[in-house]
């Protein structure tokens, strides 16, 4: 996803004062790691590259727990404002986790539905269990199409306190790693919310209002696909099977579902290590606050 100009002065603002980071190695490899999260964002928009984009968090969070557990840099968050940087940490790390543990619900809820959907396809003669399992489909997205907003306008309200106030090299390394991050989870949200741009579903434009850009939009980016190629597939079924056809073929479906279940078990994987990840720099924070 392309970051606006004003997005991101809030998420990568400025360094103000102590050592350059050069100074630090685990400082530097965060700066790299970071660069690369960065460059991946403009160069595609793809379903690897935001589960790339996963992992790449997860190797990010891994090197800032070492730079938090270096001694040095646990006494200038200590001296630093009586640790009140600390609890704000804290703070933050306890909404990213929340945020990572929502988006897991939320891709086990469709990864549940596929898979009852699948199942019913599988057997034969099953068209009314199968209308069935593709209402109970649709109504589950209606429900999630509310959750993703909700979670957006959370993410939003995080991102527009990123980057103030920043006076330690740790700051503002914690500014940028809370910021790509989010940045992360929108496109996953997005992914999970996004229509085929034949369908303009009730609810998309306040989703939409919630993305940092237009070209992060579906109706702009190809890859928002899955969701709404699976939405179609099963709506044509339905009424294929509604109106007696003959000549109903669920293979599209299948092959759609197929399709969007990988996705969903490639986002699992790497959710579950960073939100191990998470925990454990909450861990590192509590640490310090209690030296």
């Amino acid at each position: 996803m392309t970051i606006s100009s004003k997005s991101r002065s809030l998420l990568y603002p400025v360094r103000s004062i102590s050592l350059p980071t050069r100074l630090h190695p685990n400082g530097l490899k965060i700066e790299d790691e970071l660069n690369r999260l960065k460059s991946s964002e403009t160069s595609s928009h793809s379903v690897e590259t935001i589960q790339a984009g996963v992992v790449g968090l997860v190797e990010l969070y891994n090197s800032f727990q070492e730079l938090i557990q270096c001694p040095n840099t646990q006494k200038d968050l200590v001296q630093h404002q009586n640790g009140a940087f600390v609890e704000e940490a804290l703070e933050g790390s306890l909404e990213l986790l929340d945020s990572c543990a929502n988006i897991r619900n939320l891709l086990c809820t469709i990864k549940e539905q596929v898979q009852h959907l699948q199942s019913a396809l599988r057997r034969k003669g099953g068209d009314s269990s199968i209308q069935r399992e593709i209402g109970n489909y649709f109504i589950s997205r209606k429900k999630m199409k509310k959750e993703i907003g909700k979670n957006l306008r959370k993410l939003k309200h995080m991102e527009n306190r990123v980057g103030s106030s920043l006076f330690l090299d740790i700051e503002q390394h914690l500014s940028e790693v809370t910021g790509i991050t989010i940045s992360v989870f929108k496109a996953i949200l997005v992914f999970l919310s996004c229509q085929d741009s034949k369908i303009k579903p009730r609810g998309w434009s306040m989703i939409s209002k919630l993305m940092i850009t237009k070209s992060a939009s579906c109706k702009n980016v190809q890859f928002f696909s899955d969701m709404g190629s699976v939405d179609i597939a099963l709506g044509d079924l339905r009424e294929e099977i509604k109106n007696n056809d003959a000549k109903v073929d669920a293979k599209v479906a299948r092959r759609r579902l197929q399709t969007l279940d990988d996705s969903i078990k490639g986002f699992e994987a790497g959710l579950e290590s960073l939100y191990k990840q998470l925990i454990q720099a909450r861990v590192s924070f509590l640490n310090v606050l209690a030296l």
